[in-house]
């Protein structure tokens, strides 16, 4: 018989939100808590997107970071204003070492099913690596971009050279000098890694699902200056990012009505120039919800692109046809420029669609294309995914599968009717990918925990959110998101990338109403929570 282990608390993940949750519950509050992560070290997406380029969208560097500790902000030196992977994953690897995490984490092994039991109140996990446990409390922090959206293309197997997934990238350096390199997609990705594919590759054939209005990033040094500036500001720093949705800085509140069009073009050449996301954020109110303004910035980007790409009719097929901004904003070095390139060559496959695939290459409507390998830079079942792969099962042995088959409900983006004693760290409803993630991830702990101490000190046994809390929850997040643009396009924020998902928005929008709302929650009176005395006819844990 296998022996079950017994824990207070279950974390699954060991990426930010992973390691931030097992420090505050072991460290701050003294539980037994044990992490479980089929990685083989922790960094969570950052330790899988390795791919060419993979850099840190904005904000960046110092504040995609942990924000709780000074002494961890004056001892780590950020190098660059927009942070590499390498430079993340060192950080996080930091930040376990300093903590002493990696004790309580088990690597490659992977939570192969958790289950609930109503009697015992409890959560039992079983791994792949055969072991049990048992905790009272199970922490999802799962990852919004982690399982990776593999292409179902009519005879993708056929292709006989090498092909990489940009979200699986394997840890030893790919070589590119003499291929031809196909890569289809062009989200973050793909636009991080193509024009570094470039540099080395033969040829490389870009196959565009959908065109992408990129911003410059102008990444560059951080200056000691700038080091020594943001430490000795770091409280005032994170109080604006609480504060403005993860921003630590404040924004220009300009109407565009107040200026002339010339103006207004202006400051939008200002902050092109100035790079980062400012121009989405920065120029005037209201541009992800005045139609006219979004098309005003819109034209703006595209004309930029004009003016970058030489070839007009590769810039035709590169002209984005949607909101501004209502799709990921993607940080460019030198995206557009790359078309300039000999060696770069676009497939528009809103035209010319991928019809199969051969040993050697990818056949399209109007022709074939040789090719070497290939990069899918497809993205990612993202915010649910992670969640339904887990697919844990809950009271009356309802699995989420079957929970989620409709819409992804949820109660503050953390818990789940029906799935007592669950806790999410950026599930759907939250605003995790709207809001600096390292911050979000220790303000939904911080809530969670303050749950389970609410748990303890009334000697409670078990915690669950009401559908009717859910419900409301739900008519929350689409009233919000219904007020701006997002809603008008096909995005991954929409479920609208995988074949068959619930179409429904998937995050936030309002980051600090958000974390204000969870903070009302926790000192009023848990207001869309139930709770069970604990039970004296069930299992002992």
């Amino acid at each position: 018989m296998t022996k079950t282990t017994g824990y207070d608390a279950i974390i699954i993940g060991s990426g930010f939100g992973g390691l931030y949750a097992l420090h505050h519950l072991r460290d701050e509050m003294g539980l037994r808590v044990r992490a479980f992560d089929g990685a083989g070290g922790v960094g969570g997406t950052w330790w899988y997107n390795r791919y060419p380029g993979a850099r840190v969208d904005a904000p960046s560097s110092p504040f995609y970071a942990y924000t709780f500790s000074k002494e961890l902000v004056d001892e780590w030196t950020w190098t660059e204003t927009q942070t590499s992977q390498a430079s993340v994953l060192a950080y996080l690897e930091h930040f376990a070492d300093r903590f002493d995490l990696r004790r309580d984490i088990e690597f490659e092994t992977w939570v192969n099913d958790a289950r609930y039991d109503e009697a015992a109140q409890r959560w039992t996990i079983e791994t792949d690596q055969g072991e049990t446990a048992s905790a009272q409390f199970l922490i999802c922090a799962t990852g919004a971009l982690f399982v990776a959206n593999m292409p179902d293309y009519p005879g993708i197997g056929d292709f006989a050279g090498a092909c990489y997934h940009t979200g699986r990238w394997p840890h030893e350096k790919v070589p590119f000098a003499g291929k031809r390199v196909g890569v289809i997609g062009t989200g973050s990705s793909g636009i991080q890694s193509i024009p570094e594919i470039a540099k080395e590759a033969e040829h490389v054939t870009v196959f565009q699902r959908t065109p992408q209005y990129a911003l410059p990033a102008r990444n560059r040094p951080l200056t000691p200056e700038e080091t020594t500036q943001y430490r000795k500001d770091w409280d005032d720093l994170r109080t604006s990012m609480r504060k403005r949705g993860g921003w630590p800085f404040p924004t220009n509140r300009r109407r565009a009505s107040d200026h002339t069009p010339e103006e207004r073009r202006a400051v939008y050449e200002e902050l092109w120039e100035k790079g980062g996301i400012h121009l989405s954020i920065n120029s005037f109110v209201g541009v992800l919800v005045d139609e006219g303004l979004n098309e005003e910035v819109s034209e703006f980007v595209r004309g930029k692109i004009r003016e970058i790409v030489r070839d007009p009719e590769t810039a035709r097929k590169l002209m984005p046809d949607y909101h501004f901004g209502t799709k990921r904003l993607i940080l460019d070095n030198g995206y557009f420029e790359t078309y300039n390139r000999d060696n770069v060559s676009l497939v528009d496959l809103r035209e010319d669609p991928i019809e199969g695939f051969t040993p050697w290459g990818v056949r399209t409507k109007h022709g074939e294309h040789p090719l070497d390998m290939l990069v899918l830079a497809t993205g990612f079942d993202a915010v649910s995914g992670s969640m339904l792969k887990l697919n844990p099962m809950g009271r009356g042995g309802v699995r989420l599968e079957r929970k989620w088959s409709g819409r992804f409900d949820s109660y503050l983006g953390t818990t789940i009717a029906g799935f007592p004693n669950l806790f999410m760290i950026h599930g759907p409803g939250a605003p995790g990918v709207f809001f600096t993630m390292p911050l979000g991830g220790e303000l939904t702990t911080a809530f969670i925990a303050d749950c389970i101490c609410h748990l303890r000190e009334k000697d409670l046994g078990a915690v669950e959110a009401t559908e009717d809390a859910e419900a409301s929850w739900n008519r929350e997040i689409n009233e919000i998101a219904d007020r701006t643009l997002y809603p008008r396009t096909n995005s991954w924020y929409m479920g609208a990338n995988i074949p068959g998902k619930p179409r429904q928005f998937l995050g936030h929008l309002r980051g600090s109403q958000y974390f204000d709302r969870l903070v009302e929650v926790a000192e009023g009176d848990w207001d869309g929570f139930v709770f069970e005395p604990i039970r004296k006819d069930g299992a002992s844990g």
